[in-house]
């Protein structure tokens, strides 16, 4: 049985939810498994920690996954409306970490602040490592920062440079496995160094020590192969504009790397990610984890056996360990000539689609008929509606249930 989720029609204001907030001995916090929602979990709970309000932080790849067993005051559900939390975060119309953020401040600036530095401490609304996080989480969901989280960043010196959004200084291993782009050299570590090594940065190879003029050089190559093949339809020159010009700042060297980071280790690892997103000390975890999921999505996209219906282009991944989520964005944005994409794999399914495109029907109908549970929600990404399915039957019987139901 399906369970999509539902419209949050009425958004909370950030003021309303702080107040909530306050009041609450302990709060729940659950996020969807995407790096919005750790992203916007995490900054909550950075700014519940900084007034000593106890919390836990999980994340849920279906609202039927979150563990309902644990009491609490409150439960805040971020990245997705969720009919069974008290006030939701849902991510529609800004980013979830946006709105988060928003909150934080309020918190912040609130009566009752023990710590009247609190603004300045760890999980505080003008606190840098804060600020990058919230930022992450909307670089994640395809949005660009704006208002009161765009001129926190410019307060805090994180400003846009040139260059290509990579979470290490090693370019060529930031080339190799980034999720933000699928080019040539994505998930072949020498074809990325080969890529580094074609303007002359082969002995320059670390990020931090080029210069403004061989970063530019750089992105202008990258975005030449990732998007300059007749293969690739024309949204693919939006998408790989996430890639290029990112935000200097953040635990990860740009806003984007940390983004990528924040992305795989939310589906893959997710204790990890909520380590990660409190700020704890498992970078070189998250970064494995981020790697290991970037060489599977590659690999799948170039393996994957694939079909074009009216309207739809369907991704069949050929592992069964493929990540299916990010399969589907990136054949989407790199791969897919049709406004709906569907990935498959054993068990799960991801779509994306285009602004316009009905997703949320179809994909609740296929996975009503293949005995699963689905759903859908929008994202400021190239496109602008995503889902997310996981059923017991055949693959080829979820398909056909999805294009029956277009």
């Amino acid at each position: 049985m399906s369970a999509t989720g539902r419209p949050n029609e009425d958004a909370p204001a950030a003021s309303d939810v702080a107040a909530r907030l306050r009041d609450a001995g302990f709060v729940r916090v659950v996020g969807a498994a995407t790096g919005d929602g750790l992203a916007g979990s995490g900054v909550l709970a950075r700014a519940l920690a900084a007034r000593d309000r106890p919390f836990q932080v999980s994340l849920a790849a279906l609202p039927t996954d979150a563990d309902r067993a644990t009491e609490a005051d409150l439960t805040v559900a971020v990245g997705r409306s969720d009919a069974s939390a008290d006030c939701s975060l849902s991510g529609t119309g800004r980013s979830a970490s946006a709105a988060a953020f928003d909150v934080a401040q309020e918190l912040a600036d609130g009566t009752g602040t023990d710590d009247d530095d609190a603004t300045d401490s760890a999980g505080g609304a003008t606190d840098s490592d804060l600020v990058a996080l919230a930022l992450a989480g909307a670089v994640a969901d395809g949005r660009a920062p704006a208002g009161s989280l765009a001129e926190a960043a410019t307060a805090a010196g994180i400003e846009r440079v040139p260059g290509v959004a990579v979470p290490t200084h090693d370019l060529a291993d930031g080339l190799t496995h980034s999720t933000l782009v699928h080019a040539p050299f994505s998930g072949d570590a020498e074809a990325a160094a080969e890529t580094v090594a074609d303007l002359g940065l082969a002995d320059e190879a670390d990020s931090g020590e080029l210069t403004a003029e061989e970063r530019r050089r750089l992105a202008s190559l990258v975005a030449i192969r990732a998007v300059g093949s007749d293969d690739v339809p024309p949204r693919g020159g939006d998408a790989v504009e996430r890639f290029l010009r990112p935000h200097a700042g953040g635990p990860f060297d740009t806003v984007g790397g940390y983004a990528d980071v924040l992305d795989a280790v939310a589906r893959e690892r997710p204790g990890t990610g909520v380590a990660l997103a409190l700020g704890h000390d498992v970078r070189e975890d998250a970064l494995a984890t981020w790697r290991d999921h970037a060489r599977r999505a590659h690999e799948s996209v170039r393996e994957a056996t694939t079909g074009r219906y009216d309207g739809l282009f369907v991704a069949r991944a050929e592992s069964s360990d493929a990540p299916v989520e990010t399969l589907a964005r990136l054949v989407h944005a790199y791969r897919s000539p049709e406004p709906l994409t569907l990935a498959v794999t054993d068990g799960a399914a991801a779509a994306m689609a285009a602004e316009g495109v009905d997703l949320s029907s179809p994909l609740s109908a296929a996975a009503d008929a293949a005995d699963g549970a689905c759903e859908s929600r929008a994202t400021g990404a190239v496109p602008d509606a995503c889902g997310f399915a996981r059923f017991e039957a055949d693959t080829a019987t979820f398909i056909t249930a999805f294009r029956e139901a277009l």
